[in-house]
């Protein structure tokens, strides 16, 4: 068929592995190429060869640096890749610290599972190495933001920032005259350390994320809610664990914790701890690229870091959490699926004196999602631990966009919007946000499935026909 072709290769009815393919008679392009995660049905499915080969994809658009988003392109260039991936400044700096992180992860997993015989396969390998992750580093294109890239003669594309975390950008795809957005993931409106989304206003099709598209963040101050968590623990003499995302959530936190002290509202002498390399390490790429991309001075968060304990070494741990007085614990990883969290949480889950703060979207699977649930176990390195510390989510800290924000995004699209497509979410989300979507703005809406083919329009035509899916396979 001499068309244009929409296929979610990932994140389509889930939230994580997003890559989504749109083929052309002469070029095939693919948005996002990240990992599965959560429950262990997802995780496999980093193992299963793409339905496309990796030499027939032309090129990868990168729209930020998560896990989910960027962690399979060492995979794909290892199956044969041999285009040029594009992404904007910081996203290119944060992916190399992320696909290194996670390389290191898999091949520790890989040797803990050889020396201890947990797993079926001998010898069990990892996803891909330190070295496959270098290599990638050569196909990066950095590009600015709101300048039109050629790909070829008929696709080119532009990046618009999202909010979501520093260097995060939908992309607006023009294909043979037809205008395609692709979300990526969208912030928030009101961010401690970021400006507001940028939005495109026409597009014939908008391929939309919708993680909390069933979900309203809520009126409160996230400010008030921190301030009241913080100091009702410290009555109880018992400490604040905050599992938190490496890049984004662990720097707005820094930023609101020295405001609430600045302002007498928690101790000025509380201690505050971020445990974590990789977050100490994504700390400095924001900090470089802060007067360009968050509205905090480079000057001001080089001051406001001053006043926070940056621990880099796994030995200073056991010190941390050997010291009595209360104190403020930032650790990764933000869905407790690993990282040093993990090695708090032995220690002070099962004691109801403490604190464990949510400020980031759990997925399905993981022990954040147990906690959230109220589960009265974790099960961490081959042990259960007894549930008693309190778990509360604080939904304002989220750097995801609510219904409400989602909605009011898709609303600044002119009448000319032929379809909107959803994926990155859950079902139930994803439905509840599709029958708003048709109710409010009046547009047809399709939840992707994986690897369905759908129809967008025919290059003959002269205008855009209605999507149609094409098959499954």
């Amino acid at each position: 068929m001499n068309g244009v072709i929409l296929k979610s290769l990932g994140a389509a009815e889930t939230v994580t592995g997003s890559k989504h393919l749109l083929q052309t008679p002469e070029f095939n392009l693919l948005v996002d190429c990240g990992l599965f995660q959560g429950i262990k049905e997802l995780r496999l499915q980093n193992w299963n060869p793409l339905t496309i080969n990796a030499w027939e994809i032309d090129a990868v658009i990168l729209t930020h640096a998560h896990l989910d988003h960027c962690g399979y392109i060492p995979v794909l260039i290892k199956n044969g890749f041999k285009g040029k991936i594009y992404m904007t400044a910081p996203t290119a700096a944060l992916t190399e610290l992320i696909l290194l992180d996670s390389a290191k992860l898999q091949e520790e997993d890989a040797e803990n599972a050889n020396q201890h015989h947990y797993s079926r396969h001998h010898p069990a390998k990892p996803l891909y190495t330190e070295m496959d992750a270098r290599k990638a580093f050569k196909f990066f294109v950095v590009c600015p933001e709101k300048t039109q890239i050629k790909l070829n003669e008929d696709v080119e594309f532009r990046f618009q920032l999202s909010g979501h975390i520093i260097g995060a950008s939908s992309v607006e795809i023009t294909c043979y005259g037809r205008k395609i957005v692709f979300s990526g993931d969208i912030g928030r409106n009101h961010s401690a350390i970021l400006p507001p989304p940028d939005f495109y206003s026409q597009a014939d099709y908008v391929v939309m994320e919708s993680t909390y598209g069933d979900r309203l963040h809520g009126d409160m101050d996230p400010y008030q809610e921190l301030e009241y968590w913080i100091n009702h623990t410290l009555k109880k003499g018992g400490n604040i664990i905050i599992p938190s995302f490496a890049v984004g959530r662990a720097q707005e936190l820094i930023y609101m914790l020295n405001l609430l002290k600045a302002q007498h509202r928690i101790p000025m002498d509380l201690p505050v701890i971020m445990d974590s390399p990789m977050a100490a390490s994504a700390t400095d790429i924001i900090v470089h690229y802060a007067d360009d991309y968050t509205t905090i001075s480079k000057n001001d968060w080089l001051e406001m870091l001053r006043h926070v304990r940056v621990n880099r070494e796994y030995s200073n741990t056991s010190g941390f959490i050997a010291d009595k007085r209360s104190k403020i614990i930032i650790a990764g990883s933000g869905m407790l699926t690993g990282g040093r969290v993990l090695e708090y949480l032995k220690h002070y889950v099962g004691d109801a004196k403490h604190t464990v703060l949510i400020i980031g979207f759990q997925a399905e699977g993981t022990r954040g999602r147990a906690l959230l649930n109220k589960s009265h176990e974790l099960k961490i390195h081959g042990r259960y631990y007894p549930v008693r510390a309190t778990t509360v989510e604080l939904l304002g800290l989220s750097a995801h966009a609510d219904q409400s924000e989602l909605i009011g995004w898709i609303k600044k699209y002119d009448k000319g919007l032929k379809q909107v497509f959803l994926v990155h979410g859950e079902p139930s989300a994803q439905e509840a946000l599709r029958v708003k979507i048709s109710y409010e703005c009046h547009l047809p809406v399709k939840i992707m499935k994986q690897n369905q083919q759908v129809v967008l329009f025919t290059i003959e035509d002269e205008s855009p026909i209605p999507a149609t899916p094409l098959s499954d396979n």
